[in-house]
Formats: structure tokens, sequence, C-alpha cells
């Protein structure tokens, strides 16, 4: 990795998608520490300081929320407005087949609509994060002193304009960057995380407890080790290509493989799955301050059972990351398309008729892996958790889902670098 950072740096193409990333990542962090007009910011991090909810939350947020920033939104609009429409695609077959024909004109027209759907998805959230703050006081100081409609109406702009911006910051770094500008974000929200959850954890440090920060510690490295393996497992399936002549040249016959990974989909299931297992408590804390004794008792059960620590919520929060593994990998793997273009370059897998049967065959083998690749994040994802209710430290740094995320995007982007350099080095050597 070292090598090839090295020789990146030396290709002046590869160099300028370097600082491009970097400026990227650093005007975001910049921007995560402007806060909004007329937030207590004395209030918000004794918020955050005693709610291990709201720093999760804001883990995912990319950092922002913790200083209620202008973009303290995040992207997380923008994913649930993506699976939205990911999910009406899937209900559609009109709007699939509109996909197929219009390739990449139909791409830019799907995340057009995305876009337009994130913003009443972001208005929606923005009014949500201000009526929960507004009532929370510590120490006799408001986060939101005021409350007049303007003061409303400047914080859902604003955080409504701060989704948009950081939308746009991450489509940069797609294409004109290194890696894929969501994951990216969010990535470089867990890093900076990393260092204040140490801190804590350091400052807590017991002597009694020096066996369970161990066990916490050997769990660490053994989901560092597992998501790296996984990452870089995959089946490869055989491919034949026959030879053939046209009467002044022949073609021989070759073979090659299709390397199907096992975890297809990468870390987009666990982005997917955490914006959503976080609205039971959100909605918990709205309905629980509500007059009506039912909608406040129903807030008081959803506040308790989907607390991070919750059994409810680690069996809610694994199935949301099984489901949405198998849903991106649909997305990302498509039978159909590369049964196609193995047919018509020639080639057939060894011992299955092309066409319907080996698009069954290839279905039949991305199903059996996905239910693998599944069962690992979701396993991964909740089995610190489970570690941590039983040895009693707490370290939202090194949970589970964080590992997951920093060592996944961490791999792709080496990955993704690496490709870069192969490439540029290919074509000086054709030139």
């Amino acid at each position: 990795m070292i090598s090839d950072l090295a020789k990146a740096l030396k290709i002046p193409d590869i160099r300028k998608k370097l600082l491009v990333t970097f400026a990227v990542l650093a005007l975001y962090r910049f921007l995560a520490h402007i806060p909004v007009p007329t937030a207590n910011l004395e209030a918000l991090k004794a918020l955050f300081d005693n709610s291990q909810f709201a720093s999760f939350l804001n883990l995912f947020a990319g950092g922002g929320l913790r200083n209620l920033s202008i973009v303290a939104l995040g992207i997380g609009p923008y994913i649930n407005a993506s699976i939205i429409v990911q999910l009406f695609v899937m209900l559609s077959p009109k709007v699939e087949q509109m996909l197929k024909d219009e390739g990449s004109a139909g791409r830019q027209k799907l995340n057009m609509y995305t876009q337009l759907l994130t913003l009443p998805i972001a208005l929606v959230q923005a009014y949500g994060i201000y009526y929960l703050l507004n009532r929370e006081t510590f120490g006799g100081m408001s986060i939101l002193p005021t409350n007049s409609p303007l003061d409303v109406l400047l914080f859902v702009l604003i955080s409504t304009a701060g989704t948009y911006l950081v939308v746009w910051l991450g489509e940069l770094i797609t294409e004109r960057g290194i890696g894929n500008g969501i994951s990216m974000l969010v990535f470089a929200g867990i890093l900076t995380g990393i260092p204040g959850g140490l801190g804590g954890l350091i400052s807590l440090f017991d002597l009694t407890q020096l066996f369970n920060i161990i066990i916490f510690g050997l769990v660490g490295l053994g989901v560092i080790f597992a998501v790296v393996y996984i990452n870089e497992s995959f089946r490869k399936i055989e491919v034949q290509y026959s030879g053939s002549s046209n009467g002044q040249t022949r073609k021989t016959a070759s073979r090659t493989y299709i390397p199907v990974k096992i975890n297809q989909s990468g870390v987009m299931p666990l982005i997917f799955a955490v914006s959503l297992v976080l609205l039971p408590s959100m909605l918990g804390s709205y309905l629980q301050n509500l007059p009506n004794p039912t909608f406040s008792e129903i807030g008081i059960w959803l506040s308790i059972n989907f607390q991070s620590t919750g059994w409810l919520y680690g069996m809610t929060y694994f199935l949301l990351i099984f489901l949405f593994t198998y849903f991106y990998t649909n997305i990302s793997f498509n039978p159909d398309k590369i049964a196609e273009e193995i047919r018509t370059a020639g080639g057939y897998l060894p011992g299955i008729r092309p066409g319907r049967q080996t698009v069954s065959y290839l279905k039949y083998v991305i199903n059996r892996l996905t239910l693998a690749g599944g069962l690992f994040l979701g396993g991964v994802a909740i089995v610190p958790t489970i570690i941590q209710n039983y040895t009693g430290v707490s370290s939202l740094a090194i949970g589970g889902t964080g590992l997951l995320i920093v060592v996944s995007v961490v791999l792709e982007t080496v990955k993704q670098l690496q490709s870069n350099v192969i490439t540029s080095e290919y074509k000086s050597f054709t030139r």
C-alpha cells in the first residue's frame, strides 16, 4: 500500500485526484465546526457527553451534529431518498427497463429523482432535530433557547442546504477524487471521533476493568481480521472461450474466471441500515413528550427498547443489514447482463448452457454468497455490542459498525488507488 501510494504521488493525474479528495474532506470537516445561529454549544456538549444515542447518531451524521453545524444532517436524507428510489425501481418493471435501455442517461435521471426526493426528507429531518433539541435542557441551559417561527425556518433551511452541499461534496469525490464519495464522508466522520472515544476510554480506565478491556480489544482485532479476510475473499466462476477461425486469423481457445466477492455490497448495507435503525429512537423521543398518554407510552417504550445496547435494537439492526445486503447486491450484480456479455463474447460456463441456465447458475451462486456476506456483516456489527453488555466497556470509536466501515472503506480506496496506478503504468507502456 505504501509502495502504491508513493507511485501514485509521482503520477500527475492520480496526485490531482488525491489532492481533490483530501481538500474535499478537509472542507467537510471545516463545515462541521460552523454552528447554526442561536445554538447553545455548552448545553449541546453536555447532551452528547451524557447520551450514548446522541453520540451514535453524531457518528453517522459525519460528526457535524455534535456542534449543530450547518451540515448537521450529513448525508442521511440523501441515503434515505436513495433507498426509496431503489425500492421503487425494483418494484416497477417499466422504470427498470428504462434504466437498461437508456444506460448512463437513465442513471443520471434516477440520480436527479433521488436528489429531488432528498428535499422533503431533509426538511422533515431538520424540523425533527430542531423539535427534539428545543426540548432538551442541561444544567438549566437550553440547546436552542429561542423558538420563534423565523428561527425554526432559518434552522430548517440552513440544515437542508447543508445536506445538498454534502451531497455535492460526495459526488465531487466520486467523480474527481479517489473512492466512493458517500462512504468517504461517513468514514471521515467516524475517523475524527476515534481520538475522543479513545480519550474517554482512557480517562475511565480502571485496573479492575483491565481484563474486560483486553477482551474488548481482542474482539476489535478479530473484527478487523474478519473484515479484511471476507472483503478479500471471492468465488471463481470459470468461463471458457472456444477457438474460432475466419480463414485468415485463428482465435485460440482460452479460459478465464469471474471473481464474485462474498461481500459484494461493501459497506453500503451498513450505512443504509444505520439510517433506518435510528428512526425508532428519534420517534420515541418525539412521542414521549406529547400530552396524549397513549402516544407518550409508545414513545417511552421505543426509547427504552431501541437503545444502542438493547436486544430489540440489535435484532432490528442485524435484520436490516441482512436485507440491505441482498438489496444492494441485486443492484450491483446483474446476472442477466453478465450472462449476455459472456454469450456475446463467445464464452460459456463449463457444463452449463448459455442463456437461462447461465443466468440461473449465476443467481444461485450470488444468492449463496450473499447469504454468507449478510450473516457476516450483521454478526460483526452486533457482536461488539454484545461483548460490551457483558464487559461494561463502552467505546463507540472502536465499535463493530465503525470498524466495519473504516476498514472496508480503506480497503476499497486502496484497491481503487492500485487500479489507477496500474492503468497509468499501462498507458505509459503502450505510449
